[in-house]
This record gives C-alpha cells, structure tokens and sequence, in this order.
C-alpha cells in the first residue's frame, strides 16, 4: 500500500517512518511511504503558506494554493504508478478513527494523508480536494501530523506480511467482535510475588480459550461501558455463561449479621 503524507514538517514524519515496523514494512514492500513538504507549492519566494484569517481573529490559516498544488502532486505522482487515493485531512472535526475504518483503508492501494497547522485549512480547499476528515480524539494537537502516524501505524499492521504471526492483527483490542484484547503474560511465571493465572500454564487449549473470551468480556464491560453495550445485544449463550460465572465467582458473600 503506498501512503502521501502532506505536511509542513517532513522530519516529524520521516523520523517515525524510517524505525522499527514502519521500516519493516518498507523494506519488505509492503508498504510504500512519501513525505511531501507543502511548503515547496508555495507561490512566492519566500515560501509563505499562511495568511491572517478573514474577519479577524487569532492565529493564522494555512493559504490554499500550496495545499491544493501539494495534492495534486501527490495524486499525479500515484497515477503515474498505477494508484488512486483519497485525500483524508486530520481535523478536530473528522470522523472519529476506529478499527473498522483501518480496516477498510487497509483494503484501498494507495492514502493521502492531509496535516494541517497553526488554525487549520482554508475551508475551499476542504471542500474542493479532501474526500474525508478524520480525528484521533477529541482534543486538539498542534498539527496533524501525529494524527497522520497512528492512521498510518493502525494500517500498515494489518497489510499481509507485516507482523510476525498473521494472528496477532486479528487477536488485538477492537479486532474481535469489537471486544478489547485479553491480558498477557509471559516468563517468569513468579514477578514479584504475582502469579501467572494458572489456566494459561495447564496447556487445556479449550479452557485457555475460554478464559481469554471471559477476560475480554470483562474488561469491556469494565472499561468501555459504551462498547460492551453495543457488543452485548450480540453475545452468545456461551459469551452470556462466560459472564455470569465470573460475576458467581467474583461475587463478595456479605458477612453474617450479629
């Protein structure tokens, strides 16, 4: 998959993009990265790629000839290898990033990734070039660029070849019936004075499975109340049993009274 990203600060980027997965990545041509610095489309000597905002008010917006001139560099370059792609700008105001939408970009050939700065984007360009905003949460970053590396980080995973064992994608938080992931331990099987649950050393690999479905239904329900309720509609009798015999065993006998 071949990834545009657009930006004001190509050494952000680039630093991340050349370490650990991301170079493994490339490197086994899974995925192809191109930072492009917005600045090189501006339109005057000086490289000027912002300007007040009409009717006043702080801070600056970024002009967009040198926005709209780096997209059409990045698209033209891309068809010239036999690529489309959406634009996707980082905004505050986008969709809310999620699994599924890494998903289904994980299943596209090519992304333009969209960073902005300082008070964001002249709208005509939003409207005119970019095919979808997107948000990594609800607060505010000093660029998109951050946004531009976890949609980046959360697609390249999922590309054929990437990982190590194909089923570690398909094992993470989200992945699984948009449950959260399990709990995970490895050796020493005593860490200061902590024991490995001892269902995962008794090698039953139907009672493993049983308790990682359990953990996961549980960790849901307690950290992630508003996924668990659009989980539970859906659970089996098996995931419902699961639940219950954990609520049995967790379940405080109140004392006698006096």
């Amino acid at each position: 998959m071949k990834f545009e990203v657009l930006t004001l600060f190509p050494e952000i980027v680039e630093t991340y993009l050349d370490s650990a997965m991301m170079k493994r990545a490339s490197d086994a041509g899974a995925a192809h990265f191109r930072v492009t610095n917005i600045r090189d489309f501006a339109l005057d000597k000086h490289s000027v790629t912002d300007d007040a905002p009409f009717g006043g008010g702080p801070g600056m917006v970024m002009k967009p000839e040198p926005v709209a001139g780096a997209i059409a560099a990045a698209k033209q370059f891309l068809a010239q290898n036999d690529a489309d792609a959406p634009v996707v700008y980082l905004s505050p105001q986008g969709r809310p990033w999620d699994q599924n939408l890494a998903e289904h970009f994980a299943g596209q050939q090519a992304l333009i990734l969209l960073c902005g700065r300082y008070e964001g984007l002249d709208e005509r360009v939003i409207k005119k070039h970019v095919d979808m905003e997107i948000s990594i949460g609800d607060y505010v970053l000093t660029g998109g660029e951050l946004g531009a590396l976890v949609i980046i980080d959360s697609i390249t995973r999922l590309l054929p070849g990437v990982l190590g064992n194909a089923q570690s994608a398909a094992q993470d938080s989200f992945s699984h019936d948009g449950l959260l992931d399990c709990p995970h331990y490895t050796r020493p099987e005593v860490w200061e004075e902590m024991h490995v649950p001892e269902v995962l050393r008794s090698g039953h690999h139907a009672k493993i499975t049983a308790w990682r479905r359990q953990m996961q239904l549980i960790r849901t329900r307690e950290r992630r109340p508003d996924l668990f309720s659009e989980v539970e509609p859906h659970l089996t009798k098996q995931d419902r049993k699961l639940l219950q015999e954990y609520d049995q065993a967790n379940t405080m006998t109140p004392p006698p009274e006096a």
